[in-house]
């Protein structure tokens, strides 16, 4: 049994059949085969392509980005009904997922797990951050430190979905920061960034560029989906 699992039957979120996951073996076969992505950015590149062109011109601030899939059916309906609707059952899947995904451990071991955080209104609404759900379990699997107070949002932003990659870029900026009393908890520290989906790097690098003015010796990115195209949504 999967040590994702807990020790009862469980029903594939995709397929409905029965066993002990919701995301049974044959849809991983099916729906989350190994993509060819840039290093940098994660959005799907030719075979043997190391870094896309956009990454190439203006490289992100994060050094490297892993996604396990893209945002396309059934990932991107999956992830709403995690993130929107309360299916906190599918944390563990999706965590799972995420570390499967991961390459061979570079050469900076992993030092600290953070997640892009809601803001207060967000998360009382939600009742829970997504990227935390991931993030704690990642951490824990890893024997990592995952810890969701560290990196705040300071800016109540617009929803993201309708707007374009400048308006999204214009949205975010000086969205987070470090909680004041912790800044010397981040220096000198490789830091992953979780989150559930990527769609134009303008949240992860926002992000990525607060923890690495606060003195991080490198900012990576894990999310669960990538969008195919660098534009919108």
């Amino acid at each position: 049994m999967s040590r994702w699992s807990q020790i009862r039957p469980s029903q594939c979120a995709v397929c409905r059949e029965w066993g002990d996951s919701r995301l049974c073996a044959l849809c991983l076969s099916r729906f989350a085969q190994t993509v060819y992505r840039c290093r940098r950015c994660a959005i799907p590149v030719p075979d043997g392509v190391e870094v896309c062109g956009g990454c190439l011109i203006s490289p992100p601030p994060f050094e490297r980005t892993t996604a396990a899939v893209s945002y396309a059916p059934p990932w991107n309906w999956l992830i709403n009904d995690f993130k929107f609707r309360n299916a906190l059952d599918l944390a563990d899947s999706l965590a799972a997922l995420l570390l499967q995904s991961q390459p061979p451990q570079a050469d900076t071991p992993l030092s600290l797990m953070v997640p892009v955080p809601l803001n207060a209104d967000r998360l009382r609404e939600r009742g829970y951050n997504q990227s935390w759900e991931l993030a704690r379990r990642c951490g824990r699997h890893l024997g990592c430190q995952a810890d969701s107070a560290l990196l705040i949002r300071i800016k109540d932003t617009s929803r993201q979905a309708s707007l374009s990659r400048e308006q999204r870029a214009i949205n975010m900026r000086g969205a987070f920061a470090i909680e004041p009393t912790r800044r010397c908890e981040i220096r000198g520290r490789a830091i992953t960034l979780v989150d559930d989906v990527m769609t134009t790097q303008a949240t992860a690098g926002e992000a990525a560029r607060t923890l690495l003015a606060a003195g991080a010796l490198s900012v990576d990115v894990w999310v669960v989906a990538r969008t195919s195209s660098v534009s919108s949504r």
